[in-house]
């Protein structure tokens, strides 16, 4: 029986060499071969083997998904440790292989162990795919030895092909979140490490090798991201052979993980997602977030957050009007946000005590919750259980509590530190606290922040890294908390959205893409996100008419149209709006209620164009009966007018009509704007290669699509 195994699922297929002597090799990873014989298998690997180069090793082995010094891989090791200085490189070999054959939701995956009898070390390796195409990769570390092993890191790698020359990431920085940049994919290593002890407004949600010219449309792409919410790194890399590789995995800090005899180590998830064009790439993640079980199956509701409505300014009865603003409008939850706890005025104090603040709030939050849930909404409130003041009683309670080194403090940020929950009695305590709230009041939601990058993430108490355990104790205190109060929802946010990864995902219900509600600003940020989540997991607010991170003033259509295609809240003061903009917000709610099912459910869309003066993207029904899109005109156009714009995605076979949604709301809200004063009407196929004229607009607006199939 051949030990060359094919893992399928979603059209995508993955070749494992587990043959050995060593660990895996992969010899394809890409489109779906179809079910190949025993026979074909070899000849696959025959025709994949490795070219001996002039100046080669005389036995050149593949790359393994571990890559291995000690087999002849010059670039980064997948394995970086030693046991004071010796065992530093490991040699497995293979000593099981388990395949599974049904694995993650209609896919299929393997199990394969191997060992290192000198270094001590055993490894079993998880690698699987999804039924929606998605390779999932995870790898335990078992120190077999009797002495104390230094992990220094491990590391998952997938190979790309030669034909792979670019390469494509993300940057930002808070309220400028995930900003595209791109690469020829070079000789040497592309490494994107991340030390900032959360996912980071820099972070690379997706780390993309692809053919030169990939769009969201076109080319062969093959990605990785790295599903963990503390320092990790992500990384693409082609050696003098020709053969590259991109891989991920936890960035380690020095001595942060010290396997003890008969202890392991886990990595986290790695996952890789190959496909024609960034679209079908993303679709991979959105098909597989929406499968899992805890993914959020209720509608989303609609939100109104007091952030930019009050600020501090937490006085009970103008946060009862706004809540009366917010139900006349359809809003469905109110989220209380900073402000409510003991000596919180403003964010110089206050963090870590977590008590209802008696001085604002006589009779705790009852009197807003109950006034809250009269009106028909969800109640949520604001944390930040990670995070402390120095000028907080819990502080100056417990100083060794903060995440430090040494004997000096980090330089605080926001006027913070970090709370060191790796110190069980500090971990404790916030669960207790969060815990008594959760029990007191009726409360649906958490918006979950975390606002500080850590600076010497270490523990006092030992005097060793702490990030590690402090990612590692986040994750369980999340879980224990959904455990004790079943049906709570957490909002991962991070000074916006510097916490987005499949990791804090696997616990949490949605993430906050931005500080920035500035709906221009929004345009990059959301349409990266998405490259990872689909829009349900996407927090996007109607800010105030004037941006509270960058001044500028827009519509309320260019707002609200940008909220659309996520999880639509509200971040302004309704209730001193004008009775005319309460109307037509309300509008948009109803309009987003309508089309939420679509949004929440459908296939994402984006057209390639040329100059990005112009942005397409769009939400498709899964069977192509209906889809929205929107128009975006984010700067002044060279020439006069866009013309066309062609919709991708749609069924090619199918006719649609094509309608402008011109005001919001159930009735009279679309207008034609074809000569003859009907509908447009066009086949998909039209539609993608051909596309339809819309008008002209002034920079910063957006014109939204309403696009039915006909019978």
């Amino acid at each position: 029986m051949s030990n060359i195994l094919q893992l399928r699922g979603g059209g995508v297929g993955l070749v494992l060499d587990c043959s050995g002597p060593g660990l895996p090799a992969v010899l394809h990873w890409g489109a779906d071969l179809g079910e190949l014989s025993a026979d074909a298998l070899l000849e696959l690997r025959r025709g994949a083997g490795v070219v001996q180069d002039g100046n080669g090793l005389d036995d050149n082995r593949p790359i393994a998904i571990v890559p291995e010094y000690s087999a002849g891989w010059f670039g980064l090791p997948g394995l970086n440790g030693h046991r004071d200085g010796q065992d530093f490189s490991a040699s497995f070999e293979l000593t099981g292989v388990t395949q599974t054959g049904d694995g993650v939701r209609g896919g299929s995956g393997v199990r394969v162990e191997g060992v290192d009898g000198v270094a001590g070390l055993g490894l079993g390796l998880v690698v699987e795919v999804t039924g929606a195409g998605l390779v999932k990769m995870k790898a335990e570390l078992t120190n077999t030895g009797s002495t104390t092993y230094t992990l220094d890191g491990l590391y998952l790698a997938l190979p790309v092909p030669t034909e792979a020359t670019e390469l494509l990431d993300l940057t930002g920085r808070h309220i400028g979140e995930r900003h595209p940049q791109r690469h020829a994919f070079t000789q040497g290593a592309h490494v994107r490490d991340n030390r900032r002890g959360r996912t980071g407004a820099d972070a690379t949600l997706l780390l993309l090798a692809g053919t030169e010219g990939f769009g969201f449309r076109s080319g062969e792409i093959w990605g990785v991201h790295t599903a963990w919410s503390g320092n990790h790194r992500s990384y693409a890399e082609r050696g003098m052979s020709g053969y590259g590789v991109i891989g991920g995995g936890e960035l380690l800090l020095p001595g942060e993980v010290r396997i003890a005899p008969g202890g392991t180590y886990a990595t986290p998830w790695i996952y890789g997602s190959y496909g024609i064009g960034l679209d079908q790439v993303s679709r991979r993640f959105h098909e597989y977030l929406r499968s899992r079980p805890n993914h959020p199956r209720t509608e989303r509701p609609v939100v109104l957050n007091t952030w930019e409505a009050v600020y501090f300014d937490l006085d009970l009865d103008k946060l009862k009007a706004l809540a009366d603003a917010a139900a006349e409008v359809g809003a469905e939850r109110f989220v209380l946000d900073d402000g409510w706890f003991r000596g919180r005025r403003d964010d110089h104090a206050g963090l870590g005590d977590w008590y209802v603040d008696e001085g604002i709030w006589p009779k705790g939050l009852h009197p807003l919750v109950d006034h809250v849930k009269s009106r028909g909404l969800q109640f949520g409130l604001w944390v930040e259980p990670e995070m402390v003041n120095p000028d907080s009683d819990l502080a100056r309670a417990h100083p060794d509590w903060i995440l430090a080194t040494g004997n000096r403090m980090p330089p605080t940020a926001r006027h913070q530190q970090g709370l060191n929950l790796g110190i069980p009695e500090a971990y404790e305590y916030i669960l207790e606290r969060l815990d008594s709230l959760l029990t007191e009041y009726d409360i649906a939601y958490l918006k979950w922040d975390h606002n500080r990058d850590f600076v010497d993430g270490g523990n006092q108490h030992t005097g060793q890294a702490g990030v590690h355990a402090q990612t590692r104790a986040v994750y369980q205190l999340i879980d224990e908390l959904k455990r004790r109060h079943p049906g709570l929802e957490i909002e991962s946010c991070s000074s916006g959205g510097a916490r987005v990864d499949l990791g804090i995902l696997e616990r949490t219900d949605r993430v906050w893409g931005s500080d920035s509600n500035d709906a221009l600003e929004r345009q990059t940020i959301q349409r990266y996100t998405q490259l990872l989540l689909p829009p349900e997991l996407i927090g996007c607010h109607v800010g105030p008419p004037r941006a509270h991170t960058t001044g500028r003033t827009q519509t309320l259509s260019f707002r609200a149209i940008t909220a659309l295609f996520g999880h639509f809240g509200i971040e302004w003061d309704i209730a001193s709006a004008t009775p005319e903009e309460r109307a037509e917000l309300k509008g948009w709610v109803a309009l987003h209620k309508e089309l939420r099912p679509l949004l929440h459910t459908g296939q994402v869309v984006r057209a390639d164009r040329g100059p990005d003066d112009v942005l397409v993207h769009g939400v498709v029904a899964q069977d192509g009966s209906r889809a929205v899109f929107g128009v975006v005109q984010v700067r002044q156009s060279v020439t006069s007018a866009v013309g066309r714009v062609r919709l991708p995605g749609l069924d090619p076979q199918q006719t649609y009509s094509i309608k402008m949604v011109t005001t919001p709301g159930p009735a009279a809200r679309s207008a034609a704007w074809s000569a003859d004063g009907g509908s447009v009407e066009l086949t998909g196929a039209a539609l993608a290669s051909v596309g339809v004229l819309v008008p002209a607009q002034w920079p910063e607006n957006a014109i939204l699509l309403d696009v039915t199939a006909i019978g």
